[in-house]
């Protein structure tokens, strides 16, 4: 059966609706439901449900509490920006919370990532989507669930791994440029000696390691969500998740190279300036053991006895002139002898 819209003959959509879609069990589709009509679909328990909460609206986030009567834990969660990523398995539902990154636009660091958090109650024939900020990967879902309605019948769980699948391949672009940044930042090593490189140096290696910090723990979530039976979660659909599961294991191992890439620049550019100061040091030492001797001759004739060589020849003072220059001259004829200079 070709699935449809059911046309808009409930009350006019209320800005404090969440966006939903419903797939009713004879195919036809209804979209932006009140909710006391998602009330009544998760009483029926038929069709498939995908309601998506804007948390910063109060209105749609009280529904996770009257509507669908999720655990106050589960509710706190979404309120806590800093809630880590994890899979948590109640008796009507389960929880997820993946990590949404992205480089901040906002500043004019290159290196500074955004951060928020995207939360799934997923259920027997309903999925609740909780952020904050717009989700991409929840438009892009929702538009391809619109044009094509059939893609609804697989499932709510296919519904998640859809967004959950979006959000990944969105870190696939961050770990280029991640690449690309740390590429740029070993070309300049050799082109001249920068010292505020370091500081770009170790904000690479913070905007690594804060990325591997969230993925690591999604890809513990997706193996659970792909090895471990699930009542919500069909084996057949369990093959997908597992396909994403494969996706964070790559961005995993890309982001530990880019941090042993970062670890041998930074090793590159402190052994360049140690043996820049070894140079300077070097060049340093060259002129102290040149100038020492001219020094001592300097100081010996200008020591205040009435009684000293040269001291009244018209032509001493051009004497110790000469001294100096051959006794530089020696020094420097030594030096280069021995390869010091």
């Amino acid at each position: 059966m070709t699935a449809t819209t059911v046309p808009a003959q409930q009350p006019q959509a209320s800005k404090n609706w969440p966006a939903s879609i419903y797939r009713r069990p004879d195919g036809t589709l209804e979209q932006d439901i009140s909710p006391t009509r998602i009330r009544e679909i998760l009483q029926a328990g038929e069709g498939e449900l995908w309601v998506d909460i804007d948390s910063a609206n109060m209105h749609q986030l009280a529904l996770l509490e009257k509507v669908f009567a999720f655990h106050p834990l589960s509710i706190e969660d979404t309120l806590s920006p800093g809630t880590r990523v994890k899979f948590e398995e109640y008796e009507r539902y389960v929880f997820v919370v993946m990590a949404v990154i992205r480089f901040d636009e906002g500043t004019p660091e290159p290196y500074d990532l955004a951060t928020s958090n995207l939360y799934f109650f997923l259920g027997k024939n309903f999925l609740a989507t909780v952020h904050a900020l717009p989700s991409k990967s929840c438009a892009i879902v929702r538009e391809r669930l619109v044009r094509n309605p059939e893609l609804l019948a697989r499932g709510v769980e296919m519904v998640m791994h859809n967004i959950i699948d979006q959000s990944v391949d969105a870190y696939f672009p961050m770990v280029e440029e991640l690449n690309t940044m740390v590429d740029g930042l070993e070309e300049r090593l050799f082109e001249r000696f920068d010292p505020g490189l370091i500081h770009e140096i170790f904000k690479a290696k913070r905007a690594a390691f804060s990325l591997r910090r969230h993925v690591g723990p999604l890809r513990e979530v997706l193996n659970i969500l792909t090895n471990r039976p699930c009542g919500f979660i069909r084996p057949e659909t369990q093959l997908y998740y597992r396909d994403v599961y494969d996706h964070t294991i790559r961005i995993v191992e890309s982001m530990d190279t880019v941090r042993d890439l970062l670890a041998g620049v930074l090793e590159t550019y402190l052994s360049q300036t140690s043996n820049r100061l070894n140079t300077v040091m070097k060049q340093l030492s060259i002129v102290a053991t040149i100038a020492l001797p001219l020094i001592v001759i300097a100081g010996i004739f200008g020591m205040n006895f009435s009684q000293m060589p040269f001291t009244h020849n018209p032509y001493g003072f051009y004497g110790a002139l000469v001294v100096m220059a051959v006794t530089s001259g020696v020094i420097m004829w030594w030096l280069k002898k021995n390869r010091w200079l």
